[in-house]
C-alpha cells in the first residue's frame, strides 16, 4: 500500500517534493542517467585516446633509444658518448625474445610486470644476430593519465551536482502545469463545472488542458440540458396534474378511488420536487437568514412528518439560518432514513450540527463518492425511490451555506448537517 501524504498544505507540499514517485524525480533521474552515460562515454573516449597517444609517444621514445643503443653496440658512436643503457643477449626479457622470434624487428612491449617500479616501454631488435633491447620508464605518464581520469570523475560529479537541481527546477515548471490541470479536473469532478485551465503555448500539456476544458464544456452543456428538461417537464405537468387532482376529488368513494388519490398525491409530490430542483438549479434561490432555535425547529419538523425517531439534543443552540429551508432539509433527511434505512432512526442535535442516523445497510459506495444525484438511488437494498430527497436537501444546504456530509458507520447510514458559519 502506498504511504499517505501528511495532512496540511505544508506537509503535502513537502511530501510532493520528496516523493520519489513524482514526475520531477523521474525526469531528474532520467537526465542524471543520461548525463552519467554521456560522462562515461566521453571519459572512456578521452581515456583511450590519451592512452593511445601515450603509448605512441612511449614507443617513439623507446625506438629512439634503441637506435642510439644500436649505434653504440655497433661502434658507430664515439666511446666518449653516454651509455644508452641497453641490454643484450640473455639480459633481454624473455617476452621480447619471443616477439623478436615471432615477427620482424624492431618490436615494442609495454611492460607492467613490476608494479613497484612502474610500467616501462621496451624496444628490441637484433644486431648481427644479437638481440638488443632498451626500456623507457612510463611511470610519469601513468601518473598523468591517472590524474586525468580522476579530474574527469570530479568534473562528472560536479556536473551532476549542478544538473540534478537545475533539472528539478525545470521539471517543477512542467509538474506545476500538470498539477493545475489535475486540480481543475478534480474541481470538475466535485461539481464545479465552471472550472477551467488556462493553456499556455502549443505543447502537449496545453493539449491536455484544452481537452479538459472541452470535456467540462460538454459536461456543462449536458447538465444544463438535463436541468432545462427537468424544469420543462415539471412545468408542463402542472396544468394536467391540477386537473387530475380535481378529477380525483370528484370520484365516488371506493377502494379504487383511494388508490387513485394516493397515486395522484405521489405524482403531485414528485412534480413539486422537480419544480423545487429546477429552482435550485437555476441558482436564483436566496436564503432569508434569521436566528433559529435549532432543537425546537428539528422537533417541530419531525413532528410534522408523523414519524417517531429518537431525538437527543444537547443544550439549546441558536443558529443564523433560513428556517423554511432548514425545515425542508430535516424533513427530507428523516423521511429518507425511515424509507431507505432501518429502524431505529436517531437524531442528534449538538451545537450547530444535526446528525440523522439509521440502522440500515448504509449508503452505497457510489453515492458516498459522487454525492446525491437526481433519479439515482444507489443500491437496491436501500429501497426504491426517485433520488430527489437527498438532492433537494443538498441543494438547500448549499443555499443556506451549510455543509451536508454523507457517511457510513458500524450501525448504518449517517447524514450530518453542519450549520456553522464558513462551511464550503
Amino acid at each position: 500500500m502506498d504511504p499517505a501524504p501528511p495532512p496540511g498544505d505544508t506537509g503535502r507540499s513537502l511530501w510532493r517534493l520528496a516523493d520519489p514517485r513524482s514526475l520531477r524525480w523521474k525526469i531528474a533521474a532520467g537526465v542524471a542517467a543520461a548525463a552519467c552515460a554521456m560522462a562515461l562515454g566521453i571519459g572512456l573516449l578521452v581515456h583511450r585516446t590519451t592512452e593511445t597517444r601515450s603509448m605512441n609517444i612511449g614507443r617513439a621514445d623507446a625506438l629512439r633509444e634503441l637506435d642510439a643503443a644500436k649505434a653504440e653496440f655497433s661502434g658507430a658512436r664515439p666511446s666518449s658518448s653516454p651509455q644508452p643503457g641497453y641490454r643484450t643477449g640473455d639480459e633481454v626479457p624473455g617476452h621480447l625474445l619471443d616477439l623478436l622470434a615471432a615477427g620482424p624487428a624492431p618490436v615494442t612491449w609495454y611492460d607492467t610486470s613490476k608494479p613497484a617500479h612502474g610500467p616501462s616501454m621496451w624496444a628490441a631488435t637484433e644486431v648481427d644476430g644479437t638481440p638488443i633491447a632498451v626500456s623507457v620508464n612510463m611511470i610519469s605518464d601513468l601518473y598523468s593519465r591517472q590524474a586525468l581520469d580522476r579530474h574527469m570523475r570530479y568534473a562528472a560529479l560536479a556536473t551532476l551536482a549542478a544538473v540534478v537541481p537545475l533539472t528539478l527546477l525545470a521539471a517543477e515548471l512542467v509538474v506545476r502545469r500538470l498539477r493545475q490541470v489535475a486540480g481543475t479536473a478534480r474541481r470538475i469532478r466535485h461539481g464545479d463545472l465552471d472550472a477551467r485551465t488556462t493553456g499556455r503555448g502549443h505543447d502537449e500539456i496545453s493539449e491536455i488542458s484544452s481537452a479538459v476544458n472541452h470535456m467540462a464544456d460538454a459536461l456543462q452543456g449536458r447538465l444544463h440540458t438535463e436541468q432545462r428538461f427537468t424544469a420543462d417537464v415539471a412545468h408542463e405537468l402542472r396544468t394536467p396534474l391540477a386537473g387530475l387532482v380535481t378529477s380525483a376529488t370528484l370520484l365516488p368513494e371506493s377502494e379504487a378511488t383511494d388508490l387513485v388519490r394516493d397515486r395522484v398525491k405521489v405524482l403531485h409530490a414528485l412534480v413539486d420536487d422537480l419544480l423545487e430542483i429546477s429552482r435550485l438549479d437555476a441558482g436564483a434561490e436566496r436564503a432569508e437568514l434569521q436566528p433559529v432555535p435549532l432543537d425546537e425547529l428539528v422537533e417541530e419538523s419531525v413532528r410534522r412528518t408523523g414519524l417517531a425517531p429518537r431525538i437527543a439534543a444537547t443544550g439549546h443552540p441558536v443558529v443564523e439560518t433560513d428556517p423554511r429551508r432548514l425545515d425542508r432539509i430535516v424533513t427530507n433527511l428523516v423521511v429518507n432514513a425511515h424509507v431507505h434505512g432501518g429502524p431505529p432512526v436517531e437524531i442528534t442535535v449538538e451545537d450547530a450540527t444535526v446528525a440523522v442516523r439509521d440502522h440500515g445497510p448504509g449508503f452505497p459506495a457510489e453515492l458516498l463518492a459522487e454525492g446525491p444525484q437526481r433519479f439515482r438511488t444507489g443500491a437496491t437494498e436501500r429501497g426504491h425511490g426517485h433520488g430527489l430527497g437527498l438532492t433537494i436537501a443538498a441543494g438547500h444546504a448549499q443555499v443556506i451555506g451549510a455543509r451536508l456530509t454523507l457517511a457510513n458507520d458500524d450501525t448504518g447510514a449517517v447524514v450530518t448537517l453542519d450549520l456553522r458559519p464558513g462551511q464550503p
